[in-house]
Protein backbone atom coordinates (compact mmCIF):
# COMPACT_ATOMS: atom_id res chain seq x y z
CA UNK A 1 0.00 0.00 0.00
CA UNK A 2 3.40 2.28 0.26
CA UNK A 3 3.31 2.82 -3.47
CA UNK A 4 -0.29 3.25 -3.59
CA UNK A 5 0.50 6.42 -1.19
CA UNK A 6 3.46 7.54 -3.21
CA UNK A 7 1.25 7.09 -6.59
CA UNK A 8 -1.10 9.40 -5.01
CA UNK A 9 1.17 11.94 -3.73
CA UNK A 10 2.82 11.83 -7.29
CA UNK A 11 -0.75 12.68 -8.71
CA UNK A 12 -1.00 15.74 -5.67
CA UNK A 13 2.20 16.93 -6.79
CA UNK A 14 2.30 17.00 -10.76
CA UNK A 15 -1.27 18.81 -10.47
CA UNK A 16 0.19 21.41 -8.21
CA UNK A 17 3.70 21.91 -10.48
CA UNK A 18 1.31 21.75 -13.43
CA UNK A 19 -1.08 24.34 -12.49
CA UNK A 20 1.97 26.24 -11.43
CA UNK A 21 3.69 26.48 -14.53
CA UNK A 22 0.58 26.64 -17.01
CA UNK A 23 0.83 30.55 -17.52
CA UNK A 24 4.46 29.62 -19.21
CA UNK A 25 5.83 32.25 -21.65
CA UNK A 26 9.00 32.10 -23.63
CA UNK A 27 9.10 35.70 -24.86
CA UNK A 28 5.64 36.78 -26.11
CA UNK A 29 4.63 33.45 -26.88
CA UNK A 30 2.25 31.65 -24.69
CA UNK A 31 3.87 27.77 -23.93
CA UNK A 32 1.60 25.00 -21.87
CA UNK A 33 3.96 22.53 -21.92
CA UNK A 34 2.06 20.94 -18.60
CA UNK A 35 -0.57 20.12 -20.88
CA UNK A 36 1.73 17.50 -22.45
CA UNK A 37 3.20 16.73 -19.29
CA UNK A 38 -0.19 15.90 -17.99
CA UNK A 39 -1.53 14.37 -20.88
CA UNK A 40 1.62 12.22 -20.47
CA UNK A 41 1.81 11.11 -16.84
CA UNK A 42 -1.50 10.86 -15.30
CA UNK A 43 -2.31 7.84 -17.51
CA UNK A 44 1.00 6.60 -16.29
CA UNK A 45 -0.26 7.00 -12.69
CA UNK A 46 -3.38 5.16 -13.38
CA UNK A 47 -1.33 2.64 -15.00
CA UNK A 48 0.83 1.51 -12.30
CA UNK A 49 -2.56 1.82 -10.10
CA UNK A 50 -4.45 -0.29 -12.08
CA UNK A 51 -1.46 -3.06 -11.76
CA UNK A 52 -1.09 -2.69 -7.97
CA UNK A 53 -5.13 -3.50 -7.83
CA UNK A 54 -7.91 -4.05 -10.34
CA UNK A 55 -10.53 -2.49 -8.07
CA UNK A 56 -12.08 0.21 -9.81
CA UNK A 57 -11.62 2.44 -6.82
CA UNK A 58 -7.62 2.09 -6.20
CA UNK A 59 -7.31 2.11 -10.20
CA UNK A 60 -9.40 5.50 -10.94
CA UNK A 61 -7.85 6.95 -7.56
CA UNK A 62 -4.88 9.04 -9.77
CA UNK A 63 -7.04 10.75 -11.97
CA UNK A 64 -9.67 11.39 -9.47
CA UNK A 65 -7.43 13.10 -6.83
CA UNK A 66 -5.62 14.68 -9.84
CA UNK A 67 -8.72 16.38 -11.09
CA UNK A 68 -9.78 16.88 -7.85
CA UNK A 69 -6.44 19.19 -6.68
CA UNK A 70 -6.25 20.98 -10.22
CA UNK A 71 -10.24 21.85 -9.73
CA UNK A 72 -9.08 23.11 -6.19
CA UNK A 73 -6.05 24.44 -6.45
CA UNK A 74 -6.67 25.71 -9.79
CA UNK A 75 -10.08 28.10 -8.53
CA UNK A 76 -8.72 28.75 -4.73
CA UNK A 77 -5.16 28.79 -5.67
CA UNK A 78 -2.39 30.17 -3.75
CA UNK A 79 -2.94 33.75 -2.34
CA UNK A 80 -6.00 33.76 -3.64
CA UNK A 81 -5.01 33.96 -7.20
CA UNK A 82 -7.36 32.03 -9.77
CA UNK A 83 -5.06 30.33 -12.02
CA UNK A 84 -7.76 28.49 -14.07
CA UNK A 85 -9.30 30.98 -16.24
CA UNK A 86 -12.91 29.20 -17.73
CA UNK A 87 -12.14 31.51 -21.26
CA UNK A 88 -8.10 30.82 -21.50
CA UNK A 89 -7.55 27.46 -23.90
CA UNK A 90 -4.91 26.82 -22.11
CA UNK A 91 -7.13 25.89 -18.69
CA UNK A 92 -9.13 23.42 -20.91
CA UNK A 93 -5.69 21.84 -22.56
CA UNK A 94 -4.77 20.93 -19.20
CA UNK A 95 -7.69 19.26 -18.13
CA UNK A 96 -7.97 17.67 -21.00
CA UNK A 97 -4.22 16.56 -21.38
CA UNK A 98 -4.49 15.03 -18.09
CA UNK A 99 -7.94 13.50 -17.83
CA UNK A 100 -9.20 12.17 -21.57
CA UNK A 101 -6.17 10.14 -21.69
CA UNK A 102 -6.34 9.03 -18.70
CA UNK A 103 -9.87 8.03 -18.87
CA UNK A 104 -8.72 6.19 -22.06
CA UNK A 105 -5.96 4.37 -19.99
CA UNK A 106 -8.15 3.51 -16.68
CA UNK A 107 -10.87 1.72 -19.28
CA UNK A 108 -8.28 0.08 -20.91
CA UNK A 109 -6.98 -1.13 -17.28
CA UNK A 110 -10.12 -2.34 -16.26
CA UNK A 111 -10.94 -4.35 -19.49
CA UNK A 112 -7.85 -6.41 -19.00
CA UNK A 113 -9.20 -10.07 -17.52
CA UNK A 114 -7.81 -10.38 -14.12
CA UNK A 115 -5.39 -12.65 -13.77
Amino acid sequence: MTLFGFLLLDAVLLAILELLYLPLYIGSVQFPITAAVAAVTTPLLVAEAGRISRSRRVAGAPLVLWFAVVLVFGVFGPGGDVVLLGSDWRTLLLIAGGALPSALMLGIVLAKPAR
